[in-house]
């Protein structure tokens, strides 16, 4: 059976390099497995969600090249929720509670200060319907507790083998407010039942509210899905990631000039046991990425070696992937092939490969610090047009002539072919810029 998946994001802000991760790790198992990709956003907080919000994580998503074969918001499915609610209600699972936050607040001080742990003492169920109807008349809502049986919950996690948590040791859980909203996790368990989600892959964050889940599909009958739980990205010091983190969002990286496919290898590769490295495709990755080999540790983001790896993936960039980025930039030599090879291995970042264009086509402004030298290597440039073998024919001519060597040969020369003491090796640019510029700009002229 293949696979369905689920990522679950909350239209309350842009994704940033965190959210990347499990939303990866789900594509990447697709991909692998032949599955589908359910974008679901978990839209009930009402008051944060924002349209805008959601059209920027669908467009965060693409850039990745992550493309969901459905998509669906709960803000439609509540319908489903109220069913499942009665279902608890009705099963005796779902029960009502009065408190406020402020007595809850003293309830847990009380009990720490005995050495009892934090959790519910399930006050409400021995409340009579005669003090449910006193607390109802003094405005009080109530919001609603899922009731847990206290036992151990296990499960087959394929990251962190075998899990279990004993709940015991949890409150149960609220899964509506007392103004009547869904938290997080009754609608969740509803909608993977609902859409067949068969693996559910996201943070380890998520470990304690498994257990719950777990508890949730059992009484409403649903089936278990396969469990999966990552680490987490952090900072290069260690700390944890957050929308507040502007510029580690998906929209802040590509609008600085970071690769998607950098961004997926290092979000997917970084604190797993395959070492992280530059590919040509998400294909390529998803044969990579195996979860598990994931490790438990945290995983550290360092945007230092983001823009190390980013730079590898344009130096290994095929020219059928570039040629489109290049027409679109107004590049689209016949010998486009020959350019892309001659100057991506010194590219940062894709934009600048507009700076070798110029530097092929002109114009340039040569600079000329020995005109002699100039002059001398003019005289013994070959005749006709350059090709692979000209730059070792010349240099070698150059040097006979001028007694020159090692950089004091090299660099006067690409100071006046270029203008600029780094770059490409001149070897391939030559036949690119043409002996009529070479000879120009060897004579001092901008061309």
């Amino acid at each position: 059976m293949k696979p369905t998946v689920r990522f679950a994001p909350s239209p309350t802000g842009r994704l940033h390099i965190g959210n990347a991760r499990p939303a990866l790790f789900n594509w990447l198992f697709v991909l692998r497995h032949e599955g589908r990709f359910i974008l679901r956003y978990d839209d009930t907080d009402k008051e944060r969600s924002t349209d805008e919000f959601a059209r920027g994580i669908a467009a965060d998503l693409d850039w990745l090249g992550i493309k969901p074969h459905e998509v669906h918001a709960q803000s439609a499915r509540f319908a489903l929720y109220h069913a499942a609610a009665d279902k608890l209600r009705a099963m005796g699972r779902l029960y009502a509670c009065y408190e406020t936050p402020d007595e809850l607040d003293r309830r847990r001080k009380r009990q720490l200060a005995r050495g009892l742990p934090p959790i519910y003492d399930r006050a409400a169920l021995a409340l009579t319907a005669e003090q449910k109807a006193a607390f109802e008349a003094e405005g009080r809502s109530p919001h609603w507790r899922f009731r847990l049986e206290a036992r151990d919950v296990a499960w087959h996690d394929l990251v962190r083998g075998a899990a279990h948590v004993d709940c015991a040791s949890l409150s149960d859980p609220v899964l509506i407010r007392g103004d009547g909203t869904y938290l997080y996790t009754l609608p969740s368990v509803v909608d993977d039942i609902d859409l067949g989600i068969s693996h559910v892959i996201r943070g380890e964050d998520h470990v304690t509210n498994t257990a719950v889940q777990i508890q949730i599909f059992e009484a409403l009958g649903g089936a278990l899905p396969v469990f999966a739980h990552h680490n987490l990205l952090t900072t290069a010091s260690g700390e944890g990631l957050s929308k507040r983190l502007g510029h580690l969002s998906l929209a802040s990286l590509r609008e600085s000039g970071i690769e998607p496919l950098a961004v997926a290898a290092l979000a997917t590769l970084v604190g797993s046991a395959d070492a992280v490295r530059p590919v040509d495709s998400l294909a390529e990755l998803a044969a990579l990425v195996d979860l598990a080999h994931v490790s438990r540790a945290p995983a550290r983001f360092d945007e230092a070696e983001l823009d190390h790896l980013n730079a590898r993936t344009l130096h290994q960039m095929g020219y059928a992937s570039a040629a489109p980025r290049l027409a679109a930039m107004g590049i689209a030599p016949h010998d486009g092939a020959a350019f892309w090879l001659a100057v991506r291995g010194n590219l940062g970042r894709f934009s600048e490969v507009a700076d070798w264009w110029t530097v092929v086509n002109g114009p340039v402004t040569p600079v000329i610090e020995d005109s002699a030298f100039a002059a001398a290597a003019l005289a013994a440039l070959p005749m006709g047009e350059p090709d692979a073998g000209t730059w070792k024919l010349w240099t070698e001519a150059v040097k006979a002539s001028t007694g020159a060597k090692g950089r004091a040969l090299f660099m006067p020369l690409r100071l006046a072919l270029t203008g600029r003491e780094h770059g490409p090796e001149l070897a391939p640019l030559l036949p690119l810029i043409g002996r009529a510029r070479l000879a120009a700009r060897l004579a001092g002229q901008t061309a």
